[in-house]
């Protein structure tokens, strides 16, 4: 059976998530009901990461396995004619190898944050960013961030949920952004790990906001880390704002591809 690897972007506000739930709207059981159409039975895919209910995607990769031998470039435009009206698309198509895997072949993960400050509440934005009233500065969260840059024990920033074996992770980016919107000042937080626990961005951005707000001194993240406590994490952001960015790879499918999701 060919393999297919496909670049995938969504607005998560309508799914309760990537992954497939009986009798709910997810954006993985959206693209498998479109593949069916293409060729009808039973499809899986699977992703390089899973995202929570709201969480959107610009460079989301995962793979499928067809019957016929299709034109990249054919299946991605049939896919996205049987994707409509859902918020879903198909960036780019690409055939590879039959043992390659989009979550285990995977080298890094990379995530954006987008958090909107201002007093008025988001209209244009909303439900694509986290608005947070108070003003932020910039400077003490980055002093913040570099705490966790590394390895070491997140369990703080760790969902009591998460299903992975160990809390130990590799932070290799946390760089933040100011940025001067239309609708107000954003601070654009942009993550990168090979891979991640279940709720880590969300907590550690939501902390980091803490940082940014006065509520917090940039040492208290540290201490937070070494806590190894998740009753020491400070706010946990919503879904909103958070967006799975891209995936990298060794043999990346999409290297060709200007993305635009670095």
């Amino acid at each position: 059976m060919p393999r297919y690897a496909l670049l995938i972007e969504y607005d998560g506000r309508p799914f309760v998530g990537w992954q497939r739930q009986a009798d709910l709207t997810s954006v993985q059981g959206t693209i498998e009901s479109a593949l069916a159409r293409l060729e009808p039975r039973e499809h899986t895919i699977a992703a390089a990461g899973r995202t929570d209910t709201g969480v959107h995607g610009r460079g989301q990769v995962a793979h499928c396995d067809m019957d016929k031998d299709w034109d990249p470039f054919r299946l991605s435009e049939a896919l996205n004619y049987h994707l409509k009206p859902a918020p879903v698309a198909i960036r780019a198509c690409r055939r590879v190898a039959d043992d390659w895997h989009a979550r285990f072949s995977a080298t890094e993960r990379r995530y954006t944050f987008r958090v909107l400050s201002r007093r008025a509440p988001e209209t244009l934005e909303k439900g694509q960013v986290w608005r947070v009233v108070n003003p932020l500065k910039l400077e003490p969260m980055r002093e913040a961030a570099a705490y966790l840059i590394g390895q070491h024990d997140f369990t703080t920033f760790r969902s009591v949920n998460c299903q992975a074996h160990s809390p130990v992770k590799t932070m290799t980016e946390i760089r933040i952004e100011e940025v001067a919107a239309l609708a107000g000042t954003e601070f654009h937080f942009h993550l990168r790990a090979r891979s991640f626990l279940h709720n880590q961005v969300r907590s550690i951005v939501g902390s980091l906001e803490q940082v940014g707000s006065g509520t917090w001194d940039p040492i208290d993240m540290k201490h937070a880390l070494e806590a190894r406590d998740r009753a020491a994490c400070g706010t946990v952001c919503p879904g909103v704002g958070l967006y799975f960015m891209g995936v990298g790879y060794d043999d990346d499918p999409f290297a060709d591809f200007a993305s635009g999701v670095g």
